[in-house]
């Protein structure tokens, strides 16, 4: 996918004398030809598959072999696309660098956090249940705080740290303030939104979204704000795999007594 930070045309006919090292005569590629550079542009599939039929087979294959390398430096964009969470550093609450891969063979509860919000005191209290039920079995609970809805989130982080660990005794980890919408929005958080959208679009709808993560870094599941964090307790043990343990603890007895 090309870069965002490219929202101009680029002219088809200079590049691919560029990647071809030789020059295209109009009736080879219409000049009038151009293509927007996007987030969703998908250059490698729908762009080669224009320009196959176009060109001579030896010239195509110069062009598909050279096209990332070529445009990359030409546009300063990049082709690198993040497979998972563990490929994001983010910064925690007194801003030190996280690389999120220390959490490898975890899962994860990603939630955006506010102190003021009308859902706060159910859900840290429910957050604070879930993460001390599991954390020893394999669980973490990173918390973001956000001020995009209602400004329920205005303090600084020293501020937050204060609400979320002494006001509501937190222990899981809380990380440095972001948005996760628009065009300011956290890596981490626009790649949480590609991979599960919502019901009525990709955008965060409110404080306290979460996002199921498992052991290999894969999004699972994306739950509303005001499900409750106690309800998901049955998809955290089953990603943990708690609930294969339980089955087995009843097969095995019942398998004795016959």
């Amino acid at each position: 996918c090309i870069s965002s930070r490219l929202p101009r045309s680029f002219p088809a006919v200079p590049i691919l004398q560029a990647l071809l090292y030789k020059p295209l005569t109009p009736s080879i590629i219409p000049r009038a030809f151009h293509f927007r550079a996007s987030p969703s542009t998908k250059i490698s599939s729908r762009f080669c598959s224009w320009i196959k039929p176009r060109v001579p087979p030896q010239d195509f294959n110069i062009f598909r072999v050279g096209f990332s390398v070529n445009f990359t430096a030409m546009t300063g964009s990049s082709s690198k696309q993040s497979s998972s969470v563990y490929d994001f550093t983010v910064k925690d609450i007194r801003g030190n660098d996280v690389d999120l891969s220390i959490y490898k063979g975890k899962v994860l509860l990603i939630v955006n956090v506010a102190s003021q919000c009308g859902l706060t005191n159910s859900n840290y209290t429910e957050l604070n249940g879930v993460y001390t039920k599991y954390k020893d079995q394999g669980l973490e609970i990173l918390a973001f705080p956000c001020n995009q809805f209602g400004g329920e989130e205005p303090g600084d982080n020293a501020q937050i740290a204060e609400v979320a660990c002494s006001r509501f005794k937190a222990e899981f980890p809380i990380f440095d303030k972001v948005e996760v919408n628009g065009s300011n929005a956290a890596p981490i958080y626009k790649f949480l939104k590609s991979s599960k959208g919502g019901l009525l679009g990709d955008g965060i709808k409110w404080n306290f979204t979460k996002f199921l993560v498992d052991k290999d870094g894969n999004v699972v599941d994306r739950y509303a704000p005001t499900t409750s964090p106690l309800s998901i307790e049955k998809d955290v043990k089953k990603l943990l795999g708690l609930l294969d343990s339980l089955k087995q603890q009843h097969i095995i007895p019942s398998l004795l007594v016959k």
